[in-house]
Order: structure tokens, then C-alpha cells, then sequence
């Protein structure tokens, strides 16, 4: 547009014709090199040793959380590809024709396919025939697929056969969310690639970056929140570090941030561990009403003390001080508190934190549940100087104890001559005395042969036990309790699917056919109550459980689905013609036509 004729649009007009100019920061700083990839250096690694060796796969498997780089690692690959003059560290040129259309969005060798959307047998088979066709351009002809575990299960089985033995120009990238999703036969045509969580401070630097080239001025603290807020995706973080200067212009500061992300401030946390090691009751009910009066839950205030009372506990070695990931303006201020806060302290809080986030949920009363805690926090202090004293008084009470004698003798001991066993010159006081001793001997002995007794009767009985709980594991007694759960089971589905299933015992490993990856969800779900009634009846608690697809019995199970399927009008009418062949005659002779 040129600049005489911009004077004449409306206001609105001229704003959107400014808008229309602004590209999101996770597209405009899209890496355009293996070195620019955040956080991947493993596998940026690899495939640019794969390239230098000319050991390329016809397949890759590109796997990780959302925002990590799996899409910009496969665009990447793509383009140095079909490089006609890739550099010596392989990357692309960007001046070649190849690389002039794919910054153009106009190659015709790379091929990006949602899955997300294009799910269907139909839509693979249509990629199929393009891969029927060399590139015009280039060596190869790259086919990435991106969230491929959406893929239906017959447009896997479709696509197996071409990502096995594919044409030597035609090379599949595959990216998903969710790799427990695809089928193992996909999994083993693939080389796999894991992507990594991005980490807080490698987000934190690229965000530097991008403030230097943007010239936004930006606090360090305010970078640390945003990346803690992207939880390991660095695409959240750039949609949120965004928003922020939509709001804050060229000036990031950490007030405007914890704001507009409705972050509760780190100075409350301080303030909170102080009144708690003051023990400062009334200051700390107030600190958290205050809280709540910003708009805050009250779940998020204890899962925040919770991660406080960590950092401080991490702080506390500086072997641990690593693992701290905030700006070093709050690292040193950690520092400081940290060295206040005795260890029991820490630990004592944490563990009522939680104990107070694990029973929010079945709380009445959120508040006056978590302010118990908080009272209880901050009577730790007491809590320890009273288990010491009580501890300390024991100890004494132990040591002042009297040493316990034997009590004296009333009466002489009569003395025995071994060689006759006769007594010498016994008085009839001592003839009294031996014969009160031999009665509590006699007593003594007695109690002592009724407990060998009855301890030899308890490890009899024990014994008897053991003996009979020794493992039943076989066959026969795995179907038999398998099919007893299955009678007691809790829904109609559960029960034909334990019913339907061929059993077989490897080890101690009862390994069960299923012909339905149905009912294999409905017995996985049951999972550990299963294998737990298994345990207790077979007396072996090494037993295990496998489960297995039988594919003969799918597919029989698929034909008896498709074959009970009912007709629509076409199906029967062509049905008729092929049983009926004069059906075709009277169609011709009174020029009917189909009603669908």
C-alpha cells in the first residue's frame, strides 16, 4: 500500500493493516538450525551425525510433551535433506531454490500431514500415491506426520507396508504426544527419538535472547515465573512471554508478571515461614486471609508453601543449591532463610502441607482445613522442645533407677554332702525352708514345661499353616480362580471379557489371549484388584499378568461384526441384482432409478 493512499483509510482500517504485520514469537524465532534447537542437544546430536555419515533412516519417530521441538526438528531435517549446498556443519544454505520454496511455504517435496484431522484409511492411502511419485526437485521426498497416534487403527495397518519398504527417495518423520498410543508395528519400522522437558534455564536464556532482539528490558525473576509457567513446553512459554509484552510493552517486571499471570507473589511465602518460625499465630491467620482476599484457592497457597518449604529445604547443602530454579536475586534471599530454618522444622511442614493438599478434596471446609494445618505448622517448634524434654526425663528416670538385688536369705542354706546325697545336721527350721523351696521349684518347673509346651504347639500350628499355603500355582488353579473372579466381576463387559480369554502359564506369568482390544482396556483397568485376588488364592505373590491379542480372533470377531452389520438400500439392491440377474431387464425396460 502506498503511502499516499494510507492517509485516506479509517483509523480501524490503518490498525489492521499494522496488526496484520505481527507474527507470534514461536514462529518468528523458530529455529532454523540444528544448534538453534532448545534443550534437544542429544538429538540434534544424532541426526546431524547421521547426515555426516550419510546414515540416514527411511523412518524417524519423533516423540515428547507439547512444545519441545519434535515439529521444528523434522522441518529441519527436511530441509537439509534436498540442501543442494548444505554447509560443513549440515545445515541448510537458505539460498538454494530447495531452500528458497520451503521458506516460502511452496515446496513440493515435503509434505506435512495433521493427523490429527486426516486420520482415515482414504487419507493415508492418498499420501500412499503420492509417494508412488519421485520429487521433481531434490533427493528426497520427505512425509512428516504430525500427532500420528491419531491415526485409526486400519489407517496404521494401511500404512505399514509402504513405511517398511518404502521408495529410496521417500523418508516418513512421525511426531506424537503420545507414543503409547501407536501400534508396536509402527514402533519397530521407526529409528525412535525422545524428546526432553525443556528445563527453566535454558528458557530463560532463549527469552534473553529474544528481549535483546526485540530491545525489551526484562527482569530476571519475571523470566524465571514465565518458565515455571510453561511447565517444560518452551512454545507456552513464548505464548506466554507474549502476552506479557502485549501488556508491558518494553519493559518486563516481575509485580506485572505474577499479575497478569495471577501468580501468587513470592514475598507471601517469606512472610508465611517467618510467622511460622515465630510461631506467630495471629500474623499468619492474617497473611493467608489476605491471600484469599486476592482471589487466590486455597489448594493453590498450599501447593505453592509446599514447593517454598522444598527450595528452602534444597538450600540448605549446597551440594542441592543446583536443583533451585529461580533468579539469584530470590536464590540468595533463600539462602538467608534457610539458614534459620532447622531441618525438623522443614521437613515437619512438609509433611502436614502434604497431608493438607492430598485431603483437600474431601474437605467441607477448605479454609478451616487448611488453617488447622497452618496452626499445626506453627506449633512445631513446641512440638520438638516437648518430645526432647519427655525424652530427656526417661533418660534420667533410667539412671537414677535402684540396681535390683536378690533378696537375703531368711534361713541358712542346708548343706548337702554330694557323695551320699544326705543332709548334715538339718534342723527342722531348715528342713521347712528346703522343703518351701522344693515346692516352688516344683511350681517354677511346671510353668516352664506349659510354655515349651505350648510354644512347641504354636510353631506345630504354625508349621501346619505354611505347609498349607504353599503355592498353588498351575493352570488348572489359574483358570479356575480366573473364572471365579470373572462370575463375581462388576460389570457384564468385564465378565465376557475374562470369560472369552484362552489362558496359558509361563513361569509364573498367566499369560491371557484376548481377541478385542476392548475388553484387553476393561481387564487392564481392573488391573491390581485382579492380580491381587490371584496372589491371595494361588499363595505365590511372584504371580504375574500378561495380556495379549489374538489376531486370528480379531479378525473372526471383526467378520462376525461386519457380516451382522445390517445393509443400506445400495448394499440390497445390489445384492438382489446379483442373485436376481432379470432385476438388471426390468430396470431397462421401466427406466427406474435407486430411491437412497
Amino acid at each position: 500500500m502506498c503511502k499516499t493512499s494510507r492517509r485516506f483509510l479509517a483509523p480501524d482500517a490503518v490498525l489492521l493493516s499494522n496488526m496484520s504485520n505481527f507474527i507470534v514469537s514461536a514462529r518468528k524465532y523458530r529455529p532454523q538450525r540444528f544448534e538453534d534447537v532448545v534443550g534437544q542437544q542429544h538429538v540434534a546430536g544424532t541426526l546431524k551425525n547421521a547426515l555426516a555419515t550419510d546414515h540416514v533412516a527411511h523412518a524417524f519417530l519423533f516423540t515428547g510433551p507439547r512444545g519441545v521441538g519434535k515439529t521444528t526438528c523434522a522441518r529441519i531435517l527436511a530441509k537439509v535433506l534436498n540442501c543442494e549446498h548444505p554447509s560443513k556443519e549440515h545445515d541448510a544454505c537458505n539460498q538454494c531454490s530447495s531452500c528458497t520454496a520451503f521458506n516460502e511455504n511452496a515446496s513440493f517435496n515435503i509434505i506435512e500431514l495433521d493427523a490429527a484431522s486426516n486420520n482415515s484409511v482414504e487419507h493415508i492411502r492418498a499420501l500412499i500415491e503420492q509417494v508412488r511419485f519421485p520429487p521433481q526437485q531434490g533427493r528426497y521426498k520427505v512425509f512428516i506426520i504430525d500427532e500420528v497416534h491419531m491415526l485409526s487403527q486400519a489407517a496404521f495397518n494401511a500404512f505399514l507396508k509402504t513405511l517398511e519398504e518404502p521408495p529410496p527417495y521417500a523418508i516418513f518423520i512421525l511426531a506424537t504426544t503420545e507414543k503409547h498410543k501407536i501400534i508396536p508395528t509402527i514402533l519397530s519400522r521407526c529409528q525412535i527419538f525422545d524428546f526432553r522437558r525443556i528445563t527453566v534455564g535454558d528458557m530463560v536464556l532463549h527469552l534473553k535472547n529474544i528481549c535483546q532482539k526485540e530491545g525489551i528490558t526484562a527482569e530476571e525473576d519475571a523470566l524465571h515465573i514465565i518458565a515455571q509457567k510453561a511447565d517444560g513446553a518452551l512454545r507456552d512459554a513464548l505464548s506466554i512471554f507474549d502476552r506479557i509484552t502485549s501488556s508491558s510493552r518494553e519493559n518486563i517486571r516481575y509485580e506485572d508478571v505474577i499479575e497478569n499471570l495471577n501468580v501468587l507473589d513470592y514475598d507471601y511465602y517469606f512472610q508465611i515461614t517467618d510467622a511460622l518460625l515465630a510461631e506467630d499465630l495471629p500474623a499468619l491467620l492474617n497473611l493467608f486471609d489476605q491471600i484469599l482476599r486476592k482471589g487466590f484457592e486455597p489448594d493453590v497457597f498450599v501447593n505453592g508453601l509446599a514447593e517454598h518449604l522444598r527450595n528452602l529445604l534444597v538450600c540448605k547443602d549446597e551440594t542441592t543449591l543446583a536443583l533451585l530454579e529461580v533468579g539469584e536475586g530470590l536464590r540468595e534471599r533463600y539462602r538467608r532463610q534457610a539458614a534459620l530454618s532447622p531441618n525438623s522444622f522443614l521437613l515437619s511442614a512438609l509433611n502436614l502441607a502434604n497431608d493438607c493438599d492430598v485431603n483437600f478434596r474431601m474437605a467441607r471446609h477448605k479454609r478451616l482445613h487448611v488453617e488447622m494445618s497452618l496452626i499445626k505448622m506453627c506449633h512445631i517448634g513446641r512440638a520438638v522442645k516437648a518430645a526432647d524434654l519427655l525424652q530427656e526425663k526417661k533418660t534420667t528416670d533410667a539412671g537414677k533407677q535402684p540396681a535390683v538385688n536378690p533378696p537375703a536369705p531368711t534361713a541358712e542354706r542346708p548343706q548337702v554332702n554330694p557323695q551320699n546325697g544326705n543332709a548334715q545336721a538339718l534342723s527342722p527350721e531348715q528342713m521347712s525352708t528346703l522343703s518351701v523351696d522344693l515346692r516352688l521349684g516344683l511350681r517354677k518347673a511346671d510353668k516352664v514345661a506349659l510354655k515349651l509346651e505350648a510354644f512347641e504347639e504354636a510353631v506345630q500350628v504354625e508349621e501346619a499353616e505354611r505347609a498349607a499355603r504353599t503355592s498353588r500355582v498351575s493352570l488348572d488353579n489359574a483358570r479356575e480362580e480366573w473364572l471365579r473372579y470373572a462370575e463375581a466381576a462388576r460389570t457384564p463387559t468385564l465378565r465376557q471379557a475374562m470369560q472369552n480369554a484362552d489362558l496359558r502359564l509361563e513361569d509364573k506369568t498367566i499369560v491371557a489371549r484376548l481377541g478385542s482390544t476392548v475388553h484387553q482396556g476393561y481387564i487392564r483397568e481392573e488391573g491390581m484388584r485382579l492380580l491381587d485376588y490371584l496372589r491371595q488364592q494361588l499363595h505365590d505373590v511372584q504371580v504375574k499378568i500378561k495380556l495379549e491379542i489374538d489376531e486370528a480372533k480379531q479378525a473372526e470377531i471383526h467378520a462376525v461384526t461386519a457380516a451382522n452389520k445390517p445393509l443400506t438400500t445400495k448394499e440390497k439392491f445390489d445384492k438382489m441384482r446379483e442373485i436376481n440377474p432379470l432385476v438388471n431387464d426390468l430396470i431397462q425396460r421401466f427406466d427406474l432409478k435407486l430411491d437412497e
